[in-house]
């Protein structure tokens, strides 16, 4: 049996390739950008107004005060979205201009609304009034000073979020290069399993094919339910697979029958094909049965039919796998201080369900809860974070720094 880092460096020599595909930006999120995304614009476009207000030449201010302030005759007025001012210009002029309007020379300085002084009044404005020196740029937003022409918007290995999009769209980026959407079938396994509500005593509501198809709708992959493998499927399993190495999905889940018991059929079917990378039990908690095979360009991933188990090991070894043939940008763990000690066997990890929190003086504290068992679901809902404890150590003291990784990998900390 091997340990859970071997584990993930098998997943990682077992990379399959998932080719790009073009798609409108506007419906990239949860996609994987698969090239460096490039401004083709500027961010402003043009020099323009922070603030509603009156543009001046700043040269024409120089000689000001109190005691000789000038009128500056209004020539015209400029809003958000109106072509830039192009009349000639004399000294002392000035045009009102509104937020987002655009400012051409020889403006180059915007005095506020709340601070400009009309002549002859308010309510029927000839010119405006200065007796200061007022200096350059003021209350100026310019031309590429957000993003340049030319430079990185999105780097290639991100997870495309609403705020991306919003980028995109801004700095006129129609269409982008992204990862195809990864294809995977799943299989329930047992007789135990039952896709009916009400159920007797003897069998078990199915519920895993519910959770992974659940989180594709918010990541990278598209998912198919293929149904229940009853324990005499053995036949019906091989012949599945076979059919899958010439379809269009990249990665075979199961869930049960990656044991050692009678039933537990699914690791003897996968080594009847020809695996270049395998593993069948890992020393971890919940999930040691786990079981992974490459078949040619095809992945398959043997969960354990537990809840729990199944959601840790579909965490924890398939999220990584997906993250590596996507050429995601490496996962970060969250840092956070152990509120409770806990014990566990030495040459074990465990993936503990936990719930993080931060303290009155903003420190990140995890708490590992009760009820570690891998039937219990009361404290999976209660909790909000894995809580990941390596093998090597076997007590883990209050005040302890940890790692931690969310549920969803669409919440991930990145760089």
């Amino acid at each position: 049996m091997i340990n859970y880092q071997q584990a993930k460096k098998i997943l990682k020599k077992a990379k399959i390739q998932i080719q790009d595909e073009e798609i409108l930006s506007k419906n990239s999120l949860n996609r994987v950008v698969a090239k460096d995304i490039i401004s083709p614009s500027n961010h402003p476009l043009g020099d323009n107004a922070a603030f509603d207000g009156f543009a001046i030449n700043s040269k024409d201010t120089k000689n000001l005060s109190k005691k000789k302030p000038k009128q500056f005759i209004i020539v015209g007025s400029i809003a958000a979205g109106n072509k830039p001012f192009n009349k000639r210009v004399k000294k002392f002029n000035t045009i009102e201009i509104m937020t987002g309007g655009i400012i051409s020379k020889p403006f180059n300085t915007i005095i506020p609304i709340e601070k400009i002084n009309f002549y002859p009044n308010i309510h029927n404005p000839k010119s405006i009034i200065i007796d200061n020196k007022v200096s350059k740029n003021n209350h100026v937003r310019f031309k590429g000073s957000d993003y340049k022409k030319g430079q990185l918007i999105i780097k290639k290995g991100t997870i495309i979020q609403p705020n991306h999009i919003l980028a995109l769209k801004t700095l006129g980026v129609q269409k982008i290069k992204v990862k195809k959407k990864i294809n995977i079938i799943f299989f329930s396994t047992g007789n135990e399993i039952s896709n009916s509500n009400k159920i007797p005593n003897w069998k078990v509501r199915n519920s895993n094919s519910h959770y992974i198809e659940n989180l594709s709708k918010n990541f990278l992959f598209n998912f198919k339910n293929a149904g229940i493998l009853r324990d005499n499927h053995q036949s019906l399993f091989r012949s599945k697979i076979k059919k899958i190495l010439n379809s269009k999905f990249d990665i075979i889940l199961t869930s049960g029958a990656v044991s050692a018991g009678k039933f537990d059929y699914v690791p003897n079917i996968v080594k009847k094909f020809k695996t270049t990378q395998y593993f069948k039990s890992v020393m971890i908690r919940p999930g040691k049965p786990i079981l992974f095979a490459r078949i040619r360009q095809k992945a398959i991933f043997g969960l354990p039919g537990n809840p729990i188990s199944s959601s840790a090991c579909f965490r924890f070894f398939v999220y990584p796998y997906l993250e590596n043939i996507l050429n995601l940008t490496p996962e970060k763990p969250i840092k956070a201080i152990l509120k409770n000690s806990f014990k566990k066997k030495n040459n074990i990890t465990r993936f503990v369900k936990s719930k993080l929190n931060t303290t009155k003086n903003g420190k990140v504290q995890v708490e590992l809860l009760p009820g570690q068992e891998s039937f219990r679901i009361n404290s999976f809902v209660r909790s909000n974070i894995w809580a990941v404890l390596p093998n090597g150590q076997s007590k883990f003291k209050k005040g302890q720094i940890i790692d931690c990784f969310f549920p969803n990998i669409s919440n991930k900390i990145l760089d």
